[in-house]
């Protein structure tokens, strides 16, 4: 049984015994509870901190855990109803109003119901995630010399240093001083749009793309201009095109393993693609989010564009999240040029600094050996798990498209029969137990044909991929 899973049965379990005990009443010690529900100490220690945090259970150290005095009445219910007026006056103002809509980002951060396969996730499986290496890494951290002090607004030097070498390459593309620190891809995305683009601006987007993308975008007032991609990335002449249509300044892609069709940018359009964002005196945002998922049968990888890019063209984003955990939310932001100092001045007013023990503790990670085996680790499930989906979907599902298969990611884009319900198939696949993402938040314009994005690397291990494939058949069948 996952952890997580465990926490909840247990934090239910004594929930529903609460009412056993008197308000003040110890409940019974820890040692008790593992004895009793044969679980670990982690998990009572867990389940009684959410009880804890629900009010229902005071927890004294030394002492144990006790059920909690009644709550004192309810405070009265306010109106809240002048807020309506209040979010919206602003907006007839606004050339493009603004838009915070969290939808398309929400379906793959939860954990789904316990008993549902999940095919949403954006993460690795906690099975695939270096924990012992993460926490080796931050107990040596937090005992270096300063390690709680205030870090550098751009970054430590050091972490800075091995971003550098590592989106750069060996032979000093990118230097240190070209990089920023920042908390996260979400976060550096969000920093990069804020400082190329001004409200009401449009900006290029891939078709499909990340929705979280999207989601910055409009919340931040900006106008979102598809640009169609396909089997080896975005289009350049359709780039051209929006870029002389719209007068746009800013074009963000992933030209490796794309989200979500799994594209890589071909070799003869990278140049073509900062060729014509420097015609149109444009930046690119390069957001290489899974470089460090590759698939063990990829081959050499392309250099990110930022280390062919002299002109100060591309501002890279570069994140450790996606091959650590979801909670290791730590990124960098390369650039070359003038932008660099605006990329800062909006990082420094939003967040200050990313906090110094999680910087100690990135540097610890990827110096330690346990790094690269780490990587060979994940390179070789991820493919195992491909491979698994893959077969599994030809067998149960061939009616289901898959027309590219990725060589490095954690999901495959499939279109749907035409006339699918996509919203129907969605909420029938959560019925039979497995949890899928819907095509439709990756459009910023009118969707081609409905489309599904199933993960492979969220769900516990290739015998899930199966299960999960065959729920989905069966949910297939409700609705098609």
């Amino acid at each position: 049984m996952q952890e997580r899973s465990s926490v909840g049965e247990l934090a239910s379990q004594l929930r529903r015994e609460l009412d056993r005990y008197s308000p003040g009443g110890k409940l019974p010690s820890s040692r008790a509870l593992v004895e009793r529900f044969r679980v670990s100490p982690v998990t009572v220690s867990r389940a009684l901190a959410q009880l804890a945090a629900e009010g229902l259970v005071v927890t004294r150290p030394g002492a144990g855990a006790f059920r909690a005095e009644p709550r004192a009445q309810a405070a009265p219910v306010g109106d809240t109803s002048w807020q309506e007026l209040a979010l919206s006056a602003d907006a007839a103002a606004e050339l493009v109003p603004r838009s915070v809509d969290a939808a398309g980002v929400l379906v793959s951060l939860p954990a789904p119901p316990p008993g549902v396969i999940e095919f949403s996730g954006g993460y690795l499986h906690q099975s695939l995630q270096p924990e012992r290496a993460m926490a080796a890494a931050l107990s040596r951290a937090g005992r270096r010399p300063g390690a709680w002090g205030r870090p550098p607004m751009e970054g430590l030097p050091e972490l800075r240093e091995w971003f550098a070498r590592s989106i750069g390459g060996p032979d000093g593309a990118l230097t240190a001083a070209d990089v920023l620190i920042a908390a996260g891809g979400q976060a550096a995305l969000t920093t990069a749009l804020r400082a190329l683009a001004p409200p009401g601006a449009p900006v290029l987007v891939e078709s499909p793309t990340y929705p979280g993308m999207l989601a910055i975008a409009r919340a931040a007032g900006l106008r979102p201009v598809p640009v169609p991609v396909d089997a080896d990335g975005v289009r350049p002449s359709l780039l051209a095109d929006a870029f002389r249509a719209t007068g746009a300044r800013v074009f963000v892609c992933q030209p490796l393993f794309q989200n979500p069709t799994g594209a890589m940018l071909a070799p003869e359009r990278r140049g073509e693609v900062l060729r014509i964002a420097r015609e149109a005196g444009a930046f690119v945002i390069e957001d290489d989010f899974v470089r460090r998922l590759v698939h063990e049968d990829a081959g050499p990888l392309p250099r990110p564009l930022a280390a062919d890019d002299p002109d100060g063209v591309v501002v890279h984003v570069n994140s450790l999240t996606k091959a650590t955990s979801p909670s290791l939310r730590l990124s960098a932001l390369a650039a070359r040029g003038p932008v660099l100092e605006r990329l800062r001045a909006i990082q420094v007013v939003d967040s200050f600094f990313v906090p110094r023990p999680l910087q100690e503790a990135a540097l610890e990670l990827v110096g330690s050996p346990a790094w690269p085996r780490h990587l060979r680790s994940i390179s070789a499930e991820l493919k195992t798990r491909r491979d698994t989906m893959t077969a599994a979907l030809r067998l149960d599902l061939p009616e289901l498209a898959l027309p590219h298969i990725p060589s490095g990611g954690y999901h495959l884009w499939l279109r749907l029969p035409d006339g699918t319900d996509e919203p129907a198939l969605t909420a029938a696949a959560l019925r039979a137990g497995v949890a899928i993402t819907p095509g439709r938040p990756y459009f910023s314009a009118e969707p081609p044909a409905g489309h599904v994005r199933l993960s492979f690397a969220a769900v516990a291990g290739v015998g899930e991929i199966g299960e999960g494939v065959r729920r989905l058949r069966a949910a297939c069948d409700e609705v098609f």
